[in-house]
């Protein structure tokens, strides 16, 4: 068995299965079996299907919500919105799934015609991380079934027990056995299953863009369908014209999104010189009065980092930025609660030669560089292997519309903190990955486009 931990206390939360290599094979056979007859159901009844799991589990969102908390570590408030969150994709994709349309092109020759139809890929499978437990699932089990494809899901050993409850109300709404599939185990082992079998014809991950090389070289070898959302350097641009005290709300929200434990958390955040050390101090006041504790309660809370490694990797980052001559204006070490609690922290006057400049922080630090013109931070920005999401606030109307241009990134967010819901495209370029989930473009993953001529009918 699998144990998992509450990484606010230590404690064992409970446990999942560690399944054998056999019983991976096992479900992946039942997911391919169950394909025809789910992809030839009518996409009204898939979204039927999927309207049920989206009220029994509306009904019961405080229990998923409970269950996060402790095995994940982020407060009440944000387990009870990534639901939400998470919902919508469900809700989105039970009526998504009546509207993959095809086309009619018109003929080149008499008596015929030529039609564009898009079927369902074939057996998928996904592989999703802890931060996210509830939301990164819906967003892609919905997308999925509602295509027409079976899934396989692979949640993170960190936090399965989230998982497994989704996969339990799954059940109970009429989803059937082979068509929503969950397997816990060795990670290398079942990315190699997955990648191995040539019955998969997709794949989506949300991970780090080591494994997503990994796993896209795998999968070269047996040409299946992927989705990448990888690793992220967020920037965040406060230019003297921005709205400021927006501006602030903004960052600090966005920045203490789960601990900083996100992938869109911004990571770069560059204030231009006439507002600069107006900004820090406003931004060290606001930060310093948030409380840090354990997340079972209602009102907000900076929780644990997940996990030992996780905690290590930000202290190593904070105590390199010191030493290229960051100043540390709050916070930078080990909160008073011990543990895998870390104060949050504001560095400034950063370096480009620090290395969390090139490297996802992870944590509850807010890293703040100074810049002087457009230009420069627009270079500055785009100075990265990653390309995820990119933020900026300003009043100038040109200016904002160069950015969203100018700007390396598959999401650009202008005066506002705030990305994804289930109605828009998320993902990135450059080494954040390739693919989208969310919107109408995301079902677009899921499917074949197959032309089709029908020829002599004038017979």
């Amino acid at each position: 068995m699998i144990t998992v931990y509450n990484p606010a206390n230590g404690t064992v939360v409970g446990q999942a299965p560690e399944l054998s290599l056999d019983e991976v094979k096992a479900a992946i056979d039942r997911a391919c079996a169950a394909f025809p007859t789910w992809s030839r159901r009518l996409a009204k009844e898939r979204g039927d299907l999927l309207r049920a799991w989206f009220d029994l589990v509306k009904t019961d969102k405080r229990i998923f919500a409970e269950i996060m908390v402790q095995e994940n570590g982020k407060c009440l408030s944000e387990a009870l919105g990534e639901i939400d969150y998470g919902l919508g994709f469900i809700g989105w994709y039970a009526e998504e799934a009546k509207r993959v349309y095809g086309d009619t092109i018109p003929t080149q020759a008499t008596g015929a015609a030529v039609m564009v139809v898009k079927e369902p890929v074939g057996p998928t499978a996904a592989i999703t991380p802890w931060n996210f437990p509830f939301m990164m699932i819906c967003r892609k089990i919905a997308t999925a079934l509602a295509a027409g494809c079976t899934m396989i899901i692979k949640p993170s050993e960190e936090t399965p027990l989230t998982a497994y409850k989704l996969l339990e109300y799954a059940r109970r709404a009429g989803i059937p056995e082979g068509v929503f599939e969950m397997v816990t185990g060795n990670p290398k082992e079942i990315g190699e299953l997955f990648t191995g079998d040539t019955r998969i014809r997709k794949i989506s991950f949300t991970g780090s863009t080591a494994v997503g090389k990994l796993l896209a070289s795998a999968s070269g070898a047996t040409l299946t369908k992927m989705t990448l959302e990888l690793g992220g350097n967020a920037p965040f641009i406060v230019f003297d014209d921005a709205e400021f005290d927006e501006a602030l709300a903004g960052i600090v929200a966005a920045k203490l999104r789960n601990s900083g434990q996100v992938c869109i958390s911004p990571n770069r955040i560059y204030v231009q010189d006439g507002v600069y050390d107006r900004f820090v101090a406003a931004l060290a006041e606001r930060v310093a009065k948030l409380e840090v504790g354990d997340g079972m309660r209602e009102d907000f809370v900076v929780g644990p980092l997940v996990n030992q490694t996780g905690f290590d990797k930000v202290a190593a980052l904070v105590d390199d930025a010191r030493e290229h001559g960051a100043r540390l204006v709050l916070g930078g070490k080990q909160h008073a609660l011990g543990g895998l609690f870390y104060e949050p922290t504001i560095l400034a006057d950063i370096g480009d030669d620090a290395r969390m400049a090139q490297n996802e922080i992870f944590g509850p630090v807010f890293a703040v560089y100074r810049f002087q013109t457009e230009e420069e931070v627009v270079a500055r920005a785009n100075n990265t292997e990653y390309g995820l999401v990119a933020y900026a606030y300003t009043r100038a109307l040109g200016r904002a519309f160069r950015l969203s241009r100018d700007i390396e990134a598959g999401m650009v967010i202008l005066n506002s903190g705030s990305v994804g819901t289930a109605s828009v495209p998320f993902g990135g370029v450059k080494q954040s990955g390739y693919g989208r989930e969310g919107s109408y473009y995301g079902i677009e993953e899921y499917v074949e486009v197959k032309y089709v001529l029908m020829a002599g009918l004038n017979r």
